[in-house]
């Protein structure tokens, strides 16, 4: 009888230490085994963009469906450190990590392999940022293991309907405030110079101009914040201030002088708004990231997690509340550009009835039939 009862206990031993050694269960068994974890990328949680969009996303669903839920700040803008903060995410058991932004590529390709029963979500890393990281950005031959989903989204979409709207609503001196050239920022860019000289066309204008520049960072600064000064004294009305929290030195310069910004991500009025003046911001390009982050959360507490693959968010629906890219109700519509306006151009591009380019090969000014794009290139 003793030696049955050693038997059982050592049996116990073993599987207890067995336990104990596990990775964290597949995500994809639902909620009972689901724990988020939210890397940032070097920015933090209040940084009025990706961070904090992506961030109140994730703790909204997991509050709302009783999922353990927590974010990690890297300790600094590396890779190595970012794959050091999904690492401890891992080992804390979270099974379901949430990257928002490019420079999560090269610690994606360095974790999501080992991890196999991790679901890894990123937003806004595309197929050449991963293929680049694995180093096969010229045959694209890296297969996406089956754990991994990135959205990536048609930017120049709704930065063709900001600058349709800007023109629309009256404006002819605009400005495009990007933070680096990335494609990303590069289609907003480009589809923001479509939009404007789409309108200014059909308005029958010759005269609309565009100050184009990257600030080749992606926050302000009192370098980028003179450049603003130049361009809104210039006559510059509204800047398209397109990067993260570079919104800040258009911002604090257009407050000088009763100027306008357009911003990007989110919809940057409460924040543009709050900080430098009611009524300041025009309006806002946006993504669906929120969206896109609660629908791939579902996927995966339902079980039903697709991956494997980048997959191009844009236009869904002739309605513009339902598409991953659009403008917000908060944009100043008058009667020169009502909502109902803005309703039928999304029908129309929707239909396919009005097309934008979104080749990042080619030059801001090349896409200028009616207006003048002054490309200034790199501010700093």
């Amino acid at each position: 009888m003793k030696k049955i009862l050693a038997l059982v206990l050592a049996l116990c031993m073993v599987f207890a230490l067995a336990a104990c050694g596990q990775k964290a269960a597949p995500a994809q068994q639902g909620a009972s085994g689901m724990k988020v974890a939210m890397i940032t990328d070097y920015g933090d949680i209040t940084d009025q963009s990706f961070n904090q969009t992506t961030y109140e996303a994730c703790k909204e669903y997991c509050e709302a469906n009783s999922i353990e839920f927590k974010y990690y700040k890297p300790g600094s803008d590396s890779d190595e450190d970012r794959i050091s903060s999904i690492e401890d995410a891992i080992d804390e058991g979270f099974n379901v990590i949430v990257m928002p932004g490019y420079a999560f590529a090269a610690a994606i390709v360095g974790t999501v392999e080992n991890n196999p029963d991790v679901t890894f979500i990123a937003l806004d890393v595309s197929e050449y940022d991963l293929q680049a990281a694995k180093g096969t950005e010229a045959d694209f031959s890296w297969k996406y293991p089956a754990n991994l989903y990135s959205a990536v989204y048609q930017e120049e979409l709704c930065g063709y309907m900001a600058g349709y709207a800007a023109v629309k609503l009256g404006y002819k001196s605009l400005g495009f405030l990007g933070g680096m050239a990335v494609p990303a920022v590069i289609r907003y860019g480009y589809g923001f110079v479509q939009g404007a000289d789409a309108a200014a066309a059909e308005l029958g204008l010759s005269d609309v101009v565009i100050n184009y520049a990257y600030g080749n960072q992606f926050y302000g600064d009192a370098d980028i914040t003179a450049a603003m000064d130049t361009w809104y004294a210039g006559g510059t009305e509204v800047v398209f201030a397109c990067g993260g929290g570079i919104f800040s030195s258009a911002g604090e310069a257009a407050a000088k002088v009763g100027g306008k910004v357009i911003g990007v991500d989110v919809d940057q009025a409460p924040t543009i708004d709050g900080l430098y003046g009611e009524g300041m911001t025009v309006t806002s390009a946006m993504k669906g990231l929120a969206a896109t982050v609660k629908t791939m959360l579902a996927q995966v507490q339902a079980g039903k997690f697709e991956g494997g693959k980048v997959e191009t968010l844009g236009l869904i629906s002739e309605k513009p509340e339902e598409n991953f890219v659009q403008i917000p109700m908060s944009t100043q519509f008058s009667d020169s550009f009502s909502q109902a306006d803005y309703e039928a151009l999304v029908a129309a591009m929707f239909k396919g009835e009005v097309k934008v380019d979104n080749d990042t090969g080619k030059s801001a000014a090349d896409f200028a039939t009616v207006i003048t794009v002054n490309d200034l290139g790199n501010l700093k």
